[in-house]
């Protein structure tokens, strides 16, 4: 029994990581999201990180400029973290079929690659994330769901060999530019 522990163990970690959402199944489904209508001038978001355990780790806001020029979205991502930090990451994000999306930023390792399908959209590459003073290779899996009303929901699993190390969920909305927030001074939950 004990030498299969280790067997059995990889096999359960291997079916929790399973996920039975294919993005084939919101073909059709609306509002429809495409990513270079949406994502073009301005939009907020609000976003938490939560470790695998469920523990709000980390809180932020995200201004977010979009330029498309018919080729290349360009988006210019400033987060402003509820511990005080900030940080820009800018996407170059081209189409490269019906539906089909490729992306680099200066932290994304090779390239981003996404599917829009319906109301939908599968987003998956490997970034390195800085993690106090080192940085380490982490893979994103982000799925956006366009609800009505300009109000997107986005969920991301953030994982290492396979492992899930944590979520990070954010609320985007294209009617909300206007609004100014802050963390008025909070720290963040640890």
């Amino acid at each position: 029994m004990t030498r299969r522990l280790p067997y059995i163990l990889v096999v359960l970690l291997t079916l929790g990581a399973c996920s039975n959402m294919q993005i084939e199944d919101f073909a059709g489904t609306g509002p429809e999201l495409k990513p270079e209508e949406y994502f073009a001038g301005q939009t907020k978001a609000w976003g938490i990180f939560e470790d695998r355990f469920g523990n709000l780790k980390r809180e932020f806001l995200v201004d977010i400029k979009g330029d498309w020029d018919g080729t290349t979205l360009t988006l210019t991502e400033d987060f402003d973290y509820s511990d005080g930090e900030k940080e820009q990451r800018i996407w170059h994000i081209t189409k490269s079929g019906d539906g089909l999306y490729e992306g680099r930023a200066d932290d994304v390792v090779g390239v981003a690659k996404g599917v829009a399908r319906g109301k939908a959209l599968n987003w998956s590459y490997d970034l390195m994330l800085k993690v106090g003073d080192n940085t380490i290779k982490v893979r994103f899996d982000d799925w956006m769901f366009l609800q009505p009303g300009g109000v997107m929901i986005n969920k991301a699993e953030v994982s290492k060999f396979g492992i899930t190390i944590g979520t990070v969920t954010l609320f985007f909305a294209k009617d909300a530019v206007n609004r100014t927030g802050s963390f008025g001074g909070r720290k963040s939950a640890a």
